[in-house]
């Protein structure tokens, strides 16, 4: 049996911020893997900047531990990205493993809002990475504490678009972003 965490995301660009969130939860939970989710239709955003295919050949030049993977999981399922309906696929695929759901800790007090929470709750253990210091409230979250990362996606797409060499992407990543001409305009 391993100990798989999942992380999802539009990952739109991803950065070295969300691999710091992976080694975080793997040292401190003691995970045998992380996967990187990308998000195929988000239901609760308009979409991403960038295609799928794109995200994911950018998270493939991200990661490089042997830990980190890349799941295709939600394109290979297509149409909205439910949390339950992933998680449902790989309980049914991988039944002797135990997940374990990353999200942001900011996020954990939204989770009542989330499509099917009580079934998801029964299902996968929910892990929320925090800043040093900060407070949820969901006690059946286990929460993994941090340093804060200040990077973000919408910052980088920002720099780019402004001409400015992006803070917090890998060298692999970002000469992927100029090769294809990504969020140039």
């Amino acid at each position: 049996m391993k100990k798989i965490g999942l992380f999802g995301g539009t990952f739109d660009p991803p950065h070295i911020g969300h691999l710091s969130i992976c080694h975080t939860v793997l040292d401190n939970l003691k995970l045998d893997e992380i996967w990187l989710i990308p998000t195929y239709q988000p239901p609760h955003k308009k979409g991403a900047n960038e295609t799928f295919t794109h995200r994911l050949n950018m998270l493939k030049r991200l990661t490089n531990a042997n830990q980190i993977k890349v799941s295709t999981i939600e394109s290979e399922r297509k149409g909205l990205s439910y949390t339950i309906d992933t998680v449902r696929l790989l309980k049914e695929q991988f039944p002797q493993d135990e997940f374990y759901f990353i999200i942001g800790g900011d996020m954990v007090d939204f989770l009542p809002k989330w499509y099917a929470i009580n079934e998801l709750k029964k299902i996968i253990q929910f892990v929320g990475v925090a800043r040093a210091g900060s407070h949820f409230s969901d006690e059946s979250v286990i929460k993994v504490e941090m340093e804060e990362v200040n990077i973000s996606s919408t910052h980088i797409r920002n720099q780019i678009k402004a001409g400015e060499k992006p803070q917090g992407l890998p060298t692999r990543v970002f000469k992927y972003i100029k090769e294809h001409d990504l969020y140039a305009n």
